[in-house]
């Protein structure tokens, strides 16, 4: 069972909470707890949608019930599997960028264990679909992934990210964006599956193109030269 530190909060506190992490996490976007803590205090009927619809999926309702978490200990089987399998793009995303799945912060701020699980798999299917979409973690990339994300999950704190993210673009970069990752991410997030009622690790040893097509993924285009 997934453990973690619940804290109450009335509805004043709530609002504190949410309005000092929405400022924090603009002046330091590298700040996950207080993006967490953002997504977690605005975000709860966007939880709750979602857990409707993992309870009308397969295999929403199998993760509900097993409670897969994306940590080292349950994951490690991907730095093992075949080149062309999901599972060993997925370890060749976090071994060339030195990450580890454990490194998520913890959710705090979610009224019952099922939302709690919810919010906890959005955080951590997180490099799942950075692996899929095929997008770099620098701003541009993690901005557009924050589009996907929204059309998906309807998180609020998604689009607060994007604002922030492209107010620190240099000219350049926001053309880039908007002429270019941002139509294709408003495209990718419409069109691919619902991908929070998707169990990732059972995938693993598939062929990642496979998935790609099963899913409806578009991969992010080639940036123009």
């Amino acid at each position: 069972m997934m453990q973690w530190a619940r804290v109450k909060l009335n509805p004043w506190q709530q609002a504190a909470v949410a309005v000092g992490s929405a400022v924090g996490a603009l002046l330091d976007p590298r700040r996950a707890d207080l993006i967490a803590a953002l997504g977690e205090t605005t975000g709860k009927p966007a939880f709750e949608r979602v857990l409707q619809r993992m309870k009308s999926s397969p295999e929403g309702r199998a993760m509900l019930l097993e409670r897969p978490r994306v940590i080292s200990a349950q994951v490690g089987q991907a730095w093992d599997l075949p080149e062309n399998t999901f599972g060993a793009a997925y370890a060749r995303f976090m071994g060339s960028r030195n990450f580890s799945p454990d490194d998520r912060p913890p959710v705090r701020f979610m009224d019952t264990d099922e939302l709690a699980y919810v919010a906890m798999r959005a955080r951590e299917v997180h490099d799942f679909w950075h692996t899929l979409f095929n997008l770099p973690t620098n701003l541009i990339g993690e901005s557009a992934l924050k589009v996907i994300e929204f059309e998906q999950i309807y998180l609020p704190m998604c689009m607060l990210s994007v604002v922030g993210g492209t107010a620190r673009f240099s000219e350049k970069q926001r053309t880039l964006f908007f002429k270019h990752y941002f139509p294709w991410a408003v495209k990718a997030g419409m069109q691919c599956t619902d991908l929070m009622c998707v169990y990732y690790e059972k995938h693993f040893h598939e062929d990642l193109e496979d998935v790609r097509r099963k899913w409806g993924i578009i991969p992010a285009p080639p940036v123009p030269k």
